[in-house]
């Protein structure tokens, strides 16, 4: 049964302008200036340079309601039988252009005997094509080239083959109609092996090592027990159990340190030393820079995030004379008034979004620095204080959601390094004396301990959380372990070493 009721409802909603600055004041700084370039592509209305006439925000208020006569009750731009648009204004000269078809726009004054010149550009070699150009220079046959290929083709980035050999040989009879066996396939793959970089084309780590291992020269008494480990405790080697090891072995713990040093110089992925070499570096650029002058701290914003951006005078000058024009307009004109008014709009509205996105980094720069004030003037992690997006948002008196926008993507250059500015945030802990200390605090204590300890009996957990008890820090094995995991710290057992 359908009924109809009046209803009142009371909606939270954000307007373009609002969604239009959330947005920016999450953009980090590289993004910022490609989203600039962005709308400066899109509106023709925005430009670069610094605003040098305040006139033109009056102009974009400017409104249709003000073409209306309260004293005949017509609107201006009505039109009548007696009307001239020769008389008037014509944005027709400005509008042309969106009705130009394509083929006037193309250009074909070339013959098919013109010569094509394409200006070549640098390519690297991937890592399969590095392989397959040394499998080129072996001797093989039609059909052992197509298997070593599909071998090839089965080696991820990393240097190791993905599928097992029963695999490629299903996989050469139903996708290549080659019928062969698994010594055959083993053969070949053999071969690749001896490709480089050493150590491609195994399959697993194990495999991987000990075919570099195995081509190192000269065959040192180092080497020899390093190639003992990797074949007959391999499993005793990556859990660490040295003990068992040198008992097995009647090695000492100089013999089993050298072995194991030579080890450790291994590539466990053979096959990222060539793509590692075609990255791109990838560098930090700090939405913030912190200076100490003389005991007193100075922040200053990255001139990136303050661009100077102004509104086209032309597109300015034109809808002032629109609004000026005693003229008649017919609905062209008025769709053509409308589209420059909308584009002067969203300029101002993006100039507008810029100088408060400036002004809301500047504003929660500055609460955090005077809020951890001790830290930046020293660079003592121990001198943080607990510190939560709350905290902050209370002192600028903005929402707790615009806080995190800024944290969470945002960069600091202080004198003691470049940190993300969401790394100065962290959770209180209360000691033994009732003061409340921040976590941050106990994780540099916690580092510190792990970095002295004696490497051949490491600290355990338990023993950590015992010494931080001593120090007035009551806190439980496993939040230790939490930390611990969050620092990136292997358990004790994987912290050993033989010194």
């Amino acid at each position: 049964m359908l009924k109809q009721r009046l209803q009142q409802k009371l909606l939270q909603k954000l307007s373009p302008q609002q969604i239009q600055l959330m947005k920016l004041l999450q953009v980090p700084t590289v993004m910022l200036e490609q989203r600039i370039k962005q709308e400066i592509e899109e509106n023709p209305a925005l430009e670069e340079g610094p605003d040098d006439q305040d006139e033109i925000e009056g102009n974009n208020e400017t409104e249709f309601e003000d073409t209306y006569d309260e004293e005949t009750g017509e609107d201006e731009f009505s039109e009548e039988p007696d009307h001239n648009p020769e008389d008037e204004f014509d944005l027709s000269d400005y509008m042309e252009d969106d009705e130009i078809p394509n083929y006037r726009l193309n250009v074909n004054n070339t013959s098919a005997d013109d010569e094509q010149k394409d200006i070549p550009f640098s390519s690297g070699m991937s890592f399969q094509e590095l392989l397959l150009s040394q499998l080129g220079l072996r001797k093989l046959n039609d059909r052992e080239y197509l298997i070593a290929s599909h071998i090839i083709g089965n080696i991820d980035e990393a240097g190791y083959l993905q599928r097992d050999i029963h695999s490629l040989i299903d996989d050469l009879a139903f996708n290549q109609n080659i019928q062969t066996d698994f010594k055959e396939v083993l053969h070949l793959l053999r071969l690749i092996q001896e490709f480089d970089p050493p150590g491609v084309g195994a399959r697993d780590l194990q495999e991987c090592l000990l075919l570099q291992i195995r081509r190192k020269t000269p065959k040192t008494k180092a080497i020899e027990n390093a190639t003992l480990l990797l074949e007959k405790n391999f499993n005793d080697f990556t859990r660490k159990h040295y003990e068992k090891i040198k008992k097995k072995h009647n090695l000492s713990d100089q013999e089993l340190k050298e072995a194991i040093d030579k080890i450790l110089k291994l590539n466990p992925k053979p096959g990222n030393s060539l793509h590692d070499s075609g990255k791109v570096s990838q560098y930090i650029v700090p939405d913030f820079i912190v200076t100490i002058n003389e005991g007193e701290l100075e922040l200053t914003l990255n001139s990136r995030n303050a661009p100077d951006l102004r509104i086209n005078r032309t597109y300015s000058e034109m809808l002032q004379a629109m609004a000026e024009s005693k003229g008649k307009a017919d609905k062209r004109q008025k769709e053509a008034l409308s589209f420059v008014k909308q584009k002067l709009d969203s300029a101002k509205w993006f100039i507008d979004a810029i100088r408060q996105r400036q002004n809301t980094l500047l504003v929660t720069m500055e609460a955090i620095l005077n809020y951890q004030r001790e830290y930046f003037l020293t660079g003592d992690e121990t001198k943080l204080k607990p510190m939560i997006l709350k905290d902050i948002a209370d002192i600028v008196n903005l929402d707790i959601s615009t806080i995190s926008r800024v944290a969470n993507s945002k960069y600091v250059q202080t004198p003691y390094g470049t940190f993300l500015l969401k790394t100065f945030f962290s959770e209180s802990l209360q000691t033994e004396k009732g003061e409340e200390v921040s976590t941050r605090e106990v994780k540099k204590i916690l580092q510190d301990c792990i970095k002295a300890e004696d490497k051949k009996k490491p600290l355990t957990d338990d023993e950590l959380a015992a010494i931080l008890k001593e120090k007035g820090y009551n806190i439980a094995r496993r939040t230790v372990a939490k930390y611990r995991e969050q620092l990136d710290i292997p358990v004790a057992r994987l912290r050993k070493e033989l010194l």
